[in-house]
């Protein structure tokens, strides 16, 4: 009997970024799970925020889109994201969990009966609690049926396992100086108040998709709008998780974008305040370790690494046997695909993600001639010593 699986993992297999994942990926499972529209969309794994990038199929428009998120995170929904992720299994029909009755959800209420949607299929693509990816398909006729849900929860972790690779770090990420954080103001009913000009330079690297267009000249991606939204379901008491995602550029790097709301008169909501900056290494200590597979451990071994303790130290600190270590040590190199310390931080962290080295500098002495000056400027292989990296020891650990 053919395997139902393989000719979606083929297509993923195939594919080049997290982008032609989901365009591949969706092409292939509508021949198996038919449907009319769908969002395929990135997660940030340590928050379930959406992020970068967003396939969307046969729907609306960039503020649909902002409205259907809106209801995710403040209205009281069947099946919420947040708790696929957690729940013994990855997917969840709408009709099927509501034994036949949707309205039973503001979302459907609100959003999808007025697009003729029936039934809505969705999966969470999770490693262990950790979300990568967010799918949700809609039919206009028929419920989707119990093996179509089962199918679409045994393709959870293989499709999440893809999309992390693709978290790794780009070698070819230009290495430019970094502005000063981007700031946006949203006022109570999400609208977009305010907006710095670093905040617009951020804006302008940040990849196609779904937008929403505001009063400030620039449409603001999904993305950002959904980290605004759940700074205030935060404030609402809707949630209890972080307004934080992490953003890849179209050139590669990291962006990191979270938002807080702030207090009004009388102790009540007010304004949304948004930034957006590049991530630090301590931002993206986690996410690059996910990326290689590393479980908590290995990554504790590879911040102390980066620290440049020896291999007794670590196991001083940890309180395990330098055995131990050496061993974790030799698994963290083959994940990681390296064969030194160095090497293994330089992968990680100092070649994609440390600051431009500052432009070397001419200095002489009184009546010296141009042509005698010394240039000083700190030599690259002092900054690629492990000793000399930023201590990553306050970024929460991650799920094995």
């Amino acid at each position: 009997m053919t395997d139902p699986h393989r000719p979606v993992l083929s297509a993923a297999e195939q594919s080049a970024d997290a982008w032609e994942l989901f365009s591949r990926t969706s092409a292939r499972l509508r021949r198996l799970v038919p449907y009319r529209s769908a969002v395929w969309t990135a997660a940030d794994p340590e928050t379930g925020l959406i992020t970068a990038p967003m396939l969307v199929e046969n729907l609306g428009s960039g503020e649909g889109c902002a409205a259907y998120w809106e209801s995710e995170l403040l209205e009281e929904n069947v099946v919420p994201f947040r708790e696929l992720a957690r729940a013994s299994s990855p997917a969840a029909g709408l009709r099927a969990a509501t034994d036949g009755l949707p309205a039973r959800s503001a979302r459907f209420r609100r959003l999808l009966l007025d697009q003729g949607v029936h039934d809505e299929l969705r999966v969470v693509l999770r490693i262990g609690d950790r979300p990568w990816g967010l799918v949700s398909l809609f039919r206009t006729t028929d419920a989707f049926r119990p093996d179509e849900i089962a199918l679409l929860a045994d393709l959870s972790r293989p499709l999440a396992e893809r999309l992390r690779g693709f978290a790794r770090p780009l070698a070819s990420a230009p290495r430019t100086d970094s502005p000063a954080p981007g700031l946006i103001l949203f006022d109570a009913r999400g609208e977009a108040l305010s907006i710095n000009d670093e905040a617009r330079h951020h804006l302008a690297l940040l990849p196609r998709g779904p937008s929403y267009a505001s009063t400030l000249g620039v449409r603001l991606p999904i993305w950002v709008i959904g980290t605004a939204l759940q700074a205030r379901a935060v404030a609402d008491g809707w949630d209890h998780g972080n307004a934080r995602v992490r953003i890849r550029t179209t050139e590669g790097r990291w962006l990191s974008c979270h938002a807080s709301c702030l207090t009004g008169p009388g102790g009540r909501p007010g304004p949304v305040a948004l930034v957006i900056e590049p991530a630090t290494p301590a931002d993206l200590a986690v996410l690059v370790a996910e990326a290689y597979g590393l479980t908590s451990r290995e990554l504790q071994i590879t911040q102390l690494i980066a620290r440049g303790m020896t291999t007794a130290e670590m196991a001083t600190t940890l309180f395990i046997s330098p055995h131990t270590v050496r061993d974790h040590i030799k698994t963290v190199f083959a994940k990681a695909g390296v064969s030194s310390r160095g090497e293994l931080v330089a992968r990680l962290f100092i070649e994609h993600y440390w600051p431009a080295l500052p432009e070397p500098t001419e200095v002489r002495r009184p009546g010296e001639p141009a042509a005698h000056a010394r240039t000083l400027a700190k030599p690259a292989r002092m900054l690629a010593t492990p000793a000399r990296m930023p201590t990553l020891l306050q970024a929460p650990a991650c799920n094995s």
